[in-house]
């Protein structure tokens, strides 16, 4: 029968599983009578799994317990994984894997979307339950099905947002600070590699070769999880060498570039980038902005997408190519190289009459308004 637990505002049920071992479970309801139900089903299971070998019907629970184990070592995302988790229990955790269909995925987009989340919050959590199940079905011998797959909300374009070189001057300006001396040099490293926020506090100083002029990377420490190199150029190489002589002064034997007066490893920079950037007069930007930033530069000076992919470590070229509308020089010169007054000849090509001038001029007054650096 249904029980009650002091800690627990549902009903729980005291069952026997088919290999005879005692199960205390959840019915996620707080009615009584949904909870008697649910007894009177999962025991009904039990004797057909034990009865006629019936495959057992599969819960949300155990699916992401086994697979947060045995994902937990070789994904990145694994602390991600597990708030995900969380929050698929909060619809999942009291029906099978047979049981969730189309009406419960289209269910829990409605509940997160009521929850505030953003879409690809949403997607990432879906995106996460099919790759559970898949593994299950591929690797597990699960006879389940995957009600997930194409209907995951799609995948939003990314934020980029970057500031100008006036403006980055100005957060350095602002980011000189007795109470965190790191912050300077944290900002101008960024800028100057693209590095991600993670990849630059958890940097060591064996990983630094200021006479070859590179920082190297093992799959440990990227994203990508591939062995990289980020080239220093004369900014970074001079954020380097103040941290050094920093370490020298105050912590020698600490391993950290950005380190605390005690040698200790920095865990955020949040607090206090957000004062610079306060102080700076910049608003929504990140320590990963420092990131897009570059990016946006590279782009903006005409370094091919490709190169820009390889010096910021991008796996796909599609992440990259969200820069692409910054250098729009590319693409008009394409178009210019197919343009067929090239191909016109004396009385056949079109001069520019008055007109058309007037029309210029009328375009040219109207103004268009520069694209902002927030985008």
């Amino acid at each position: 029968m249904p029980y009650k637990r002091k800690d627990s505002r549902f009903w729980w049920v005291d069952l026997t599983d088919a290999s005879g071992k005692r199960v205390r479970r959840s019915t996620g309801t707080t009615k009584r009578k949904e909870a008697k139900a649910l007894e009177a089903k999962w025991s009904l299971e039990t004797h057909q799994q034990q009865r006629w070998g019936v495959q057992p019907a599969r819960t949300f629970d155990e699916l992401m317990v086994n697979y947060l184990r045995e994902t937990q070592m070789e994904k990145r995302s694994a602390e991600r994984d597990r708030y995900s988790t969380k929050q698929l229990r909060r619809a999942f955790t009291t029906i099978s894997l047979d049981e969730i269909g189309p009406t419960e995925i289209a269910e829990y987009k409605r509940m997160r979307k009521r929850d505030g989340v953003k879409q690809c919050t949403v997607a990432k959590e879906l995106r996460l339950l099919s790759s559970a199940i898949n593994r299950a079905r591929r690797e597990w011998g699960w006879d389940v099905p995957n009600a997930v797959q194409g209907r995951c909300p799609p995948e939003s374009p990314g934020r980029i947002r970057w500031i100008t070189e006036k403006e980055a001057l100005k957060l350095i300006a602002a980011a000189r600070s007795k109470r965190a001396p790191w912050l300077m040099d944290f900002i101008e490293l960024g800028l100057s590699t693209g590095m991600r926020s993670g990849e630059m506090l958890k940097l060591t100083w064996d990983r630094v070769d200021l006479s070859q002029r590179l920082i190297y990377l093992s799959p440990e420490d990227q994203k990508n999880a591939t062995h990289g190199a980020v080239p220093i150029n004369d900014t970074a190489r001079a954020a380097l060498l103040r941290r050094f002589h920093y370490r020298q002064s105050h912590c020698p034997t600490s391993p950290w570039v950005l380190c605390g007066r005690n040698g200790q490893n920095l865990k955020s920079v949040s607090n206090s980038f957000a004062g610079a950037c306060s102080r700076a007069g910049i608003s929504d930007f990140t320590p990963h902005d420092l990131r897009h930033t570059c990016a946006s530069w590279l782009v903006q000076t005409g370094a091919p997408l490709r190169t820009v992919a390889e010096l910021l470590r991008h796996k796909d070229i599609r992440t990259t190519m969200r820069y692409a509308h910054l250098s729009p020089e590319d693409t008009r010169d394409a178009v210019e190289a197919i343009n067929l007054s090239r191909f016109c000849h004396g009385r056949n090509k079109r001069e520019v009459n008055s007109d058309d001038k007037s029309l210029i001029q009328m375009v040219g007054d109207a103004g268009f308004e520069p694209a902002t650096s927030a985008v």
